[in-house]
């Protein structure tokens, strides 16, 4: 893997001074394996978690402030890697099990160790990241290679030292979590209770201990006694911050329910169900497919829902299911476009969505390499672009603007025809805590941090 820390300025009305960006990448051209297909802070935000398509997990820590450099601070670089699936064969069905990471999720940190979930399409495994700069010296009943000594030879006792060693950095796997999910896995969500978890195929949501891994709980099953009568999947699932009891499942067919496991073992019968009545008007043959919700976010306050489906993100308020408090406009431009990119089959691409630490600026991916922020209090939006063409130490990153087929065009606009629908942003990430966003690019990462971060906070 190639390293370069890049430094960037972003001039936009309310995201301006976003100073620092370190991107990785791994080949000049996008290989397969490489490619990342999740991106996760950790509760600090100290440390961030990639995982890629060859079942990798890439670990990058922030760097501490520097006085000889001040612009280090916030920079990741790497901390630790290591191989998190496989590939598999199921024998029984015949079909490859890839090793792709679909989700990774950290645990909360309780002592000097770091947890983390990582899961592919059918496996969930709990790893340990831990560190080690001493080693134990000095063993009375085994040599300096570790074999037992002969007990003849041992004439006098010493007391073990611990001894400074170069710091290691070592992941070792806790749990395996096997043989649970006839689908492929979508999702992984802690609990606020820190002990149990949840997991989501495409007709099934399973609750499981972290400590055990023989059995979990089905806790939503949507299979139908025919599965012909199918008419929706499961796209994405969260634990709500706040309440054990309370997660959020969304649907292909658009749809939000509000599920309680106080009300019943199996959460068939949702609390509530949020929807938005769809405009005969604008009906068509993708509206199914364009309306199918990609992800789905709790805010922090645990107040508030985020969506993303193909063509808009939207915000919903838990206490008002008839229609979303909030829906932002991603990239309207494409619905022109719908019949091409159905063919090319980038209209199924699931894009993610991401809350601020404030819960005030919401951010999701587009295509070009494109992001989007939306910031909800002064409704002000931005376009901007990751790319490594316009990534020179100290260059200046402006804000993007599309535009439409038969629009009027402005010096520096992209027409819609010109955009590249091969360079997807699908996985975004937000610093817990600070204005640090991680956008994953392909095969490449970009990480920008604000300097002046209370502007959005």
């Amino acid at each position: 893997m190639q390293v370069q820390a890049l430094f960037i300025l972003l001039l936009c009305p309310w995201a301006r001074h976003l100073t620092h960006i370190t991107c990785w990448w791994c080949s000049e051209g996008p290989v397969a394996s490489d490619i990342i297909s999740t991106v996760e802070f950790n509760h600090t935000g100290e440390l961030l978690a990639t995982g890629d398509k060859g079942g990798r997990v890439v670990i990058f820590q922030r760097e501490p402030e520097s006085q000889t450099e001040p612009f280090s601070q916030g920079e990741y670089n790497v901390y630790s890697t290591f191989q998190s699936h496989e590939p598999e064969f199921d024998y029984l069905k015949s079909l490859e099990i890839e090793e792709k990471i679909n989700k990774i999720r950290w645990l909360p940190q309780q002592n000097a160790a770091h947890f983390l979930l990582s899961t592919n399409d059918k496996t969930v495994k709990l790893w340990k990241v831990s560190e080690r700069d001493k080693r134990p010296e000095g063993y009375n009943l085994k040599d300096e290679e570790g074999r037992i000594k002969d007990l003849s030879t041992v004439t006098s006792l010493q007391v073990p030292v611990l001894k400074p060693v170069d710091l290691m950095v070592e992941v070792s796997p806790r749990r395996v979590f096997a043989n649970a999910h006839t689908y492929h896995i979508n999702s992984i969500s802690v609990n606020s209770d820190y002990e149990t978890y949840m997991s989501a195929d495409d007709l099934r949501i399973n609750l499981w201990h972290l400590d055990i891994t023989d059995r979990s709980f089905n806790i939503v099953d949507i299979k139908p006694a025919n599965m012909e009568d199918l008419t929706e999947v499961i796209t994405a699932a969260e634990f709500h911050p706040h309440h054990c009891n309370l997660f959020v499942y969304s649907s292909s067919k658009g749809t939000l329910r509000l599920c309680d496991m106080r009300e019943a073992a199996l959460c068939d019968k949702h609390s509530k169900l949020f929807e938005e009545p769809e405009d005969p008007s604008a009906h068509s043959f993708f509206s199914e497919i364009i309306s199918s919700v990609s992800d789905v976010k709790f805010s922090h306050s645990g107040r508030y829902l985020l969506t993303r489906d193909y063509l808009t993100a939207k915000v919903w308020d838990l206490n008002m299911e008839s229609k979303p408090l909030e829906t932002y406009q991603v990239h309207d431009y494409l619905r022109s476009k719908l019949c091409s990119l159905y063919e090319n089959d980038c209209i199924f691409d699931k894009f993610e969505c991401a809350w601020n630490g404030s819960d005030s600026v919401i951010m999701t991916g587009a295509y070009n390499n494109f992001f989007r922020m939306f910031d909800r209090n002064t409704k002000r939006d931005v376009t901007l672009e990751a790319s490594r063409e316009s990534s020179k130490p100290r260059a200046v990153l402006k804000p993007r603007r599309v535009c439409a087929a038969g629009g009027k065009r402005r010096k520096d606009d992209i027409s819609v025809d010109s955009l590249d629908f091969t360079k997807k942003i699908l996985h975004t990430a937000w610093h817990p805590t600070e204005n640090i966003i991680a956008i994953a690019a392909t095969n490449n990462l970009y990480i920008f941090q604000d300097k002046l971060s209370s502007e959005m906070h």
